[in-house]
């Protein structure tokens, strides 16, 4: 007599389906994982590129008032003086000052003292400085952005009487200020999208 066939053993048509949808989903899964751990890290990145530019604005900030020198400049037209340390509120740029240390790699003719100036356009701060000293009319500073995404920069100066002002030279009823005065002190405190005020005290050299 005929032995009868064994039986094939396989997957069903439903079987695959099934497999194929839990298979589905789970890549679905480590898709969704994936997409959340790069945007994450895109953010981290962010942050830190971020905090960075922070610490490098700061540095250079400090850096420039910590020489900073009693050396008064002509104006463009040199007909008066402009005073070694100003903000007065009255021109667009927040601090201007003369600072010593300007370094001369490749020893061009010029000297060591650099005007510099900081100004707040729209929520970036700038940088800026003069080639020569004492501005001549028609030179414009050269720039640099130090600093984006802010929402407000605040400076006082802390005087001889210690007293915080908010302008400097500080206005003196019935008296005129010196030329190369300069505060004691700058407190500087900015307000960073996202993360709130930060404050940072700074000693000018006498």
């Amino acid at each position: 007599m005929a032995q009868p066939a064994e039986r094939q053993h396989g997957f069903t048509l439903l079987e695959l389906l099934v497999t194929m949808l839990v298979f589905a989903v789970f890549a679905l899964m480590a898709l969704g994982g994936l997409n959340n751990f790069l945007t994450q890290q895109a953010l981290v990145n962010e942050e830190l590129t971020r905090l960075d530019q922070l610490q490098r604005a700061m540095r250079t900030l400090v850096n420039d008032l910590g020489q900073a020198q009693p050396r008064c400049v002509r104006d463009e037209l040199g007909l008066s003086r402009e005073p070694s340390f100003l903000a007065d509120g009255r021109g667009d740029f927040l601090l201007r000052f003369t600072r010593g240390g300007w370094r001369n790699p490749a020893g061009l003719p010029r000297g060591t003292l650099q005007r510099v100036q900081y100004r707040l356009q729209e929520d970036t701060l700038q940088r800026e400085y003069w080639p020569v000293l004492d501005r001549v009319l028609g030179i414009d500073p050269r720039s640099e952005i130090l600093l984006e995404g802010l929402d407000e920069l605040r400076l006082e100066f802390l005087d001889d009487s210690d007293q915080w002002q908010s302008l400097w030279p500080p206005l003196r009823a019935g008296g005129s200020s010196s030329c190369e005065q300069r505060p004691r002190a700058v407190r500087i405190t900015l307000e960073l999208a996202g993360w709130g005020e930060l404050q940072r005290l700074v000693e000018v050299p006498r």
